[in-house]
């Protein structure tokens, strides 16, 4: 059975503060670590697909610019600016 959000906060609120501020770091330390697995498979994924011949090589300048342009739709899209 998942433990509630309010029941995790309820456990975590009887821990000392250090308890407290070392179960931050070790959630910290895993969230940044599922991210670097994540964006590994991606890569891996993109490398594949390149190697497959579903993408092609593209300047710098292309990849920035499409960059910049999901950005600014992205800002449109929640109403705020760049």
């Amino acid at each position: 059975m998942a433990t509630s959000l309010e029941d995790a906060l309820n456990t975590v609120s009887q821990l000392t503060p250090d308890q407290q501020a070392m179960l931050v770091e070790i959630i910290h330390n895993r969230l940044i670590e599922s991210r670097r697995r994540e964006i590994a498979g991606e890569a891996r994924a993109s490398i594949a697909a390149f190697h497959a011949g579903e993408l092609h090589p593209q300047s710098a300048a292309a990849i920035i610019a499409e960059l910049q342009r999901l950005s600014e739709k992205t800002h449109e899209a929640i109403g705020t600016h760049a």
